[in-house]
């Protein structure tokens, strides 16, 4: 039997663009590189999510931006880890460079989400550059259904 996809939803905190949050990856996948691991992305979280085997068959992380889900990473595997202060959390470990989203406004929440493939806005075609209009703008053309 296939199993479904499921894909995760996330604030991504501090990140005012597609290009901070794409600056931080590249910053955590060379201090991976640098400690001898696999140049993934690496986010860890307190909940593992109970849906692993959906993530895995396909699942991305879309990141949520000032208040916009902008972009996604895709999902290569969840791992048990412990983190400094002696507490068991997720590994989510995922494809680095941020692929740009057709802008969806989201609300701000805690932790995580499921977000189920029907409701994962489509990747930015060719001819929408990076996605780098500012958070506002996008919004504005959003709400008057620009996209």
């Amino acid at each position: 039997m296939v199993a479904l996809v499921m894909h995760l939803q996330k604030l991504s905190v501090g990140s005012k663009s597609i290009q901070t949050l794409r600056d931080w990856q590249d910053t955590v996948v060379g201090r991976r590189l640098q400690a001898g691991l696999s140049p993934l992305h690496q986010h860890v979280t307190r909940m593992a999510p109970k849906q692993s085997d959906a993530i895995l068959a396909g699942g991305s992380i879309y990141w949520v931006i000032k208040g916009m889900m902008l972009c996604r990473n895709p999902i290569v595997a969840l791992e048990p880890v412990t983190r400094p202060d002696g507490v068991r959390a997720c590994s989510i470990l995922m494809e680095p460079g941020p692929i740009p989203v057709v802008p969806t406004p989201r609300r701000a929440f805690q932790g995580w989400r499921y977000l189920k493939p029907e409701d994962a806005p489509e990747d930015l075609g060719e001819g929408f550059g990076d996605g780098e209009l500012p958070p506002a703008l996008m919004k504005k053309l959003v709400e008057l259904g620009a996209w």
